[in-house]
């Protein structure tokens, strides 16, 4: 019974404050108990103090989730990339510890979880109590998994701001005063073996804080249409057509700099490419633009006119250098991920484009290409790999799950080439072990092999796509377990953010928003690349949840898309990529003042599915 969880109250001196501990009668709907704390000061001078609560379960080899921050042991040992990392021997200078306590908004549901040697435990808590900003935390003491609240928060033993160098433990605190008396609350759960089991408590905190209504700045429609003005004026340049990647708030600091600002680079997908020139295409053939329909067709042109000699595409092109291999450190090295997610949205483009009555022979061709060099590498496990080689697409690694990215591409793709469905099929029985395991990792290209939110994204995508083909109830509950792995990075609440700060003084809401990583942590618009395939997992399984999820996305980034040139110091149509929503990377309620392509074109690939699917309320 969660009743019979023994709770640790400390930090709070006996001689001089009392303290009542009150649990409520019943559970909530997914099985939790709801406690209070009541502290009064009896003290005749003010104190500093910090109220501490935990629980702890068996756990000789725990498995830790922090919602968007905390993953199992979160950093693969060797990941390139430093961030929190769970291990029994500590090195806090590297970023390692068997405990870790985080302020509360550096995750997406404020909630902690373990699952130990017969099941699990959790305790969620508010963002903000009486007495300030909150903290979560775990530590590992001998063979007992320990989760832990404190009110305010502090951060042990080092903290993370987004750099590989730990910086000074973040703190607030509070001085109670004589007299003065709080209360907070948190609510405690007993968990099933089945790690999955987070996803019923994360539906209950995500519907106890979405009681403030969504406050999208703009309409769909006219979001789609900021956004291909944003997508066209400032990242499109005709000779060679690319989308280059970011684009400068600041023109005149963008131009004192030499242009700097407006990174002279274009991935084929990802932060750029073929994705984002689809949804520019379509939208102009939805709106009769010929400029922008000329833009986003000339992009794919380029793309596909430049192969690389594997028969795959180039994973970068850059005004310095031309066509050359994805940002991995490995010589030769071209990213699965980047490749895959390119090839299924030029499929998609090929497909719109047939049915307005315009063949890409070129287009068809590279998918064809591609393709071939995936089914190729693919082993005998299904495996389809992570990097390949630029020269002959060998497989240079098997690590993570970032060649699921292949199995959308290759199902959706199986008009051209049955062969396709069936290795789609063979990896998505593959992959399906990093679902079941709660830890696909590995999409991004700058995160090694961190958990993110994008392999969620890039699991939705395969798994629907192998439903779609097939109506095989296997592959539409896979959809399902990566929906909710991916909701776990998803801001079921809004931040409370400061006043004075740019996202506090416009209001910005946080719910439908994902944090990118445990190691990016800021908040991004990525979500909104998989806005059918959520509508149709919520359409197959009944469950509208998905969609209501998504709506709140598609809401959130109508937010700060600009409406004007001046509007949040910005230029009409352009869209950051970062929302500082903690104290990482820059100060909590900063704007990052770039323009992003990649930002700019989900957006705009989210608005116009959502025209596209009449009779759903966005």
């Amino acid at each position: 019974m969660t009743s019979g969880i023994d709770l640790d109250v400390a930090g709070l001196d006996p001689e001089v404050f009392d303290v009542r501990v009150d649990r409520a009668a019943g559970e909530t709907p997914a099985g939790g108990v709801v406690v209070t704390i009541t502290a009064a000061y009896r003290g005749s001078a003010p104190a500093e103090a910090r109220l501490r609560v935990s629980a702890g379960l068996p756990a000789a080899d725990p498995y830790w989730l922090i919602p968007g921050l905390f993953y199992g042991e979160n950093r693969p040992e060797g990941n390139g990339r430093l961030y929190p990392r769970f291990a029994r021997t500590a090195d806090p200078e590297r970023l390692v510890s068997s405990a870790w306590s985080f302020r509360a908004d550096r995750a997406a549901t404020t909630a902690v979880f373990a699952w130990g040697d017969a099941g699990g435990l959790a305790l969620a808590v508010d963002e903000h109590s009486s007495l300030g900003l909150t903290g979560i935390g775990f530590a590992l003491d001998g063979d007992t998994a320990r989760l832990h609240a404190e009110f305010p928060y502090r951060e042990a033993p080092v903290s993370y701001t987004g750099h590989a160098e730990p910086s000074p433990p973040l703190e607030e605190t509070h001085v109670w005063e004589p007299g003065e008396r709080h209360t907070v609350e948190l609510c405690v759960y007993r968990l099933p073996a089945d790690r999955h089991a987070y996803a019923p408590v994360l539906r209950e905190r995500h519907a106890r804080s979405a009681t403030e209504p969504l406050r999208p700045w703009v309409g769909v429609a006219e979001a789609a249409d900021l956004a291909a003005y944003g997508l066209y004026r400032w990242h499109y340049r005709a000779d060679p057509a690319v989308l280059l990647e970011t684009a400068a708030f600041d023109r005149e600091f963008n131009d004192n700099v030499h242009g700097l600002g407006d990174r002279g680079a274009m991935h084929v997908a990802w932060v750029s490419g073929i994705p984002y020139a689809h949804a520019l295409l379509a939208h102009a053939r939805r709106r009769g633009d010929a400029d922008q329909a000329a833009a986003g067709a000339a992009v794919i042109d380029h793309i596909c006119a430049n192969l690389a000699p594997s028969g795959t595409f180039w994973g970068q092109w850059t005004a310095r250098e031309g066509w050359g291999q994805s940002w991995t450190p490995v010589p030769g090295g071209l990213h699965a991920r980047t490749l895959a997610e390119a090839t299924l949205f030029l499929h998609r483009a090929v497909t719109a484009e047939q049915a307005a009555g315009v063949p890409h022979p070129s287009w068809v061709h590279a998918v064809k290409s591609n393709l071939d060099v995936a089914v190729k590498g693919q082993n005998a496990d299904g495996d389809l790999g992570g990097l390949l080689h630029a020269d002959d697409g060998r497989v240079l690694s098997r690590a993570g799950s970032a060649g699921l990215a292949w199995v959308a591409a290759l199902a959706e793709a199986r008009d051209l080439d049955s062969a396709y469905l069936e290795a789609a099929l063979r990896g998505g029985e593959h992959y399906a072990h990093f679902v079941h395991e709660e830890f696909l990792h590995g999409a991004p290209e700058d995160v090694d092999l961190a958990p993110t939110s994008e392999d969620g994204y890039v699991a939705i995508l395969a798994y629907v796509a192998l439903w779609r083909a097939t109506e095989d109830d296997r592959w539409l509950d896979l959809a399902r377990r990566a929906a909710d792995w991916m909701l776990t990075f998803r801001y079921g609440y809004d931040v409370r953010f400061d006043e004075h700060t740019l996202l506090g003084a416009y209001g910005f809401r946080s719910r439908g928003a994902d944090q990118a990583s445990p190691s990016n942590q800021h908040l991004h618009a990525y979500g909104l690349i998989c806005v059918p395939e959520m509508a149709e997992l919520a359409r197959a399984t009944g469950d509208a949840h998905y969609l209501e999820r998504t709506r709140e996305t598609l809401a959130c980034f109508r937010q700060f898309v600009a409406r004007t040139d001046g509007d949040f110091n910005a230029y009409k149509g352009m869209v950051s990529e970062r929302y500082y929503q903690t104290a990482c990377f820059q100060a909590k309620g900063m704007l990052l003042t770039l323009s992003h392509a990649w930002s700019v074109g989900v957006l705009l690939l989210g608005c116009e599915a959502a025209l596209d699917l009449p009779g759903t309320d966005w």
